[in-house]
């Protein structure tokens, strides 16, 4: 069953000594009713921590706008009323001025103050990430392209979301894997992937949408994950916003997908990954397809020759002028002191990129053998060019 809320803690410290004693982590989260993510959480907080690593962590905020003064509250109020075109950052430096030996809230608190008294005004965001500018490819054979994408989420009988990751082969049809996360983040789709390309090696190009995290509003639409895939030698290519008809196969295998494995949903993570991976042999190996003749996709797909590689080679940049490393915050250092940095992308975190200088204070920024944009030495400012692909 799952966690018991009143024997939450020694449920889990069952589970861990069942794991000392070298029961299979399949098993024992088949048996507690959980997911293999959050029995490998609570196996790796025990073995950093101990068993205080199994306590549950605090939720609660370190400071909440409840916990101000009803006095200071008002009286931030009031000075919005009188000054409503004044922000947060202003109203903090004027009242501590005002009223010298009173605490007045930080800038975020503020803002949150005047948020739920309505005097905060919402803008709408609108995505803005850049348009894929090159022509969308065909593929004449088994793992000249793939297709990536996550089917729309749907709710579990414990009423968990659950987030499928689909990968097919674009000329074969073939399911190469459907995996249900809990979120759309880069890191679990990474895992996902790794794990696809180490059973079927690695695709000339993969086709995805512009949503996260295939695509970012950062420069040339570049997310952590596609950025791994270019070093992986791996091309992208992205369909244009609202039109998922250039990705038509695989959105119709989306659908058979839902009709077959979704209605009615899986209990847990657990059961619903074994409907997912009970669809995928079926449909690759005795469900006919009418596009290929009534054969299988199986009869069809071949194994990539292109495999995973085990890690990645530095890049180098040998008619570049200088070769930095992109910082943890998306900088760049440019020349002279260490406050002389442009901002390039956090897509491009931890990755070596080559700058040349082309004429008088620009520079030409690249990344592997795409040139990303230039930047001006003096106002350190980044024009990003056209889409990577």
């Amino acid at each position: 069953m799952p966690w018991k809320v009143s024997y939450v803690m020694n449920e889990r410290m069952r589970f861990v000594i069942r794991l000392q004693d070298g029961e299979k982590m399949t098993d024992l989260c088949r048996e507690f009713g959980i997911s293999r993510k959050t029995g490998y959480k609570f196996w790796n907080r025990f073995q950093e921590y101990g068993p205080v690593g199994l306590c549950d962590e605090s939720k609660r905020p370190c400071r909440r706008p409840a916990e101000i003064p009803e006095k200071i509250i008002k009286l931030i109020v009031e000075f919005k009323q009188k000054h409503p075109t004044w922000g947060p950052k202003k109203l903090k430096v004027v009242l501590e001025g005002k009223y010298n030996g009173v605490c007045i809230p930080a800038e975020v608190t503020i803002y949150r103050i005047l948020d739920r008294h309505g005097y905060v005004k919402k803008y709408r965001k609108r995505r803005s990430i850049p348009l894929y500018t090159n022509r969308l490819t065909i593929s004449e054979a088994p793992n000249d392209l793939w297709c990536a994408d996550f089917k729309g989420q749907f709710r579990l009988g414990n009423r968990s979301y659950c987030y499928p990751l689909t990968v097919s082969d674009h000329f074969s049809r073939y399911f190469l894997g459907c995996e249900g996360l809990e979120n759309t983040r880069g890191i679990g789709a990474r895992g996902v992937f790794e794990a696809v390309f180490r059973n079927y090696g690695m695709p000339g190009r993969i086709r995805i949408d512009n949503g996260s995290p295939f695509a970012s509003k950062g420069v040339a639409g570049l997310s952590q994950l596609s950025v791994w895939w270019l070093r992986l030698g791996i091309a992208v290519e992205r369909i244009e916003p609202g039109h998922p008809e250039q990705n038509g196969r695989h959105e119709r295998l989306h659908l058979t997908l839902k009709q077959d494995t979704t209605r009615p949903p899986g209990a847990n993570f657990l059961q619903q990954q074994e409907r997912f991976d009970k669809f995928l042999d079926e449909y690759n190996y005795k469900r006919p397809h009418e596009a290929l003749g009534m054969k299988r996709p199986g009869d069809i797909y071949l194994r990539s020759t292109h495999a995973y590689p085990d890690e990645l080679p530095e890049l180098k940049y040998p008619f570049h002028d200088i070769v930095r490393r992109v910082a943890e915050n998306g900088s760049v250092h440019l020349v002279g002191n260490n406050r002389r940095n442009f901002y390039l992308g956090k897509a491009l975190m931890g990755q070596t990129v080559g700058l040349r200088e082309i004429e008088g204070e620009r520079w030409l920024v690249s990344f592997m053998h795409f040139d990303l944009g230039y930047v001006d030495e003096k106002t350190l400012v980044f024009d990003s060019m056209d889409e990577v692909g």
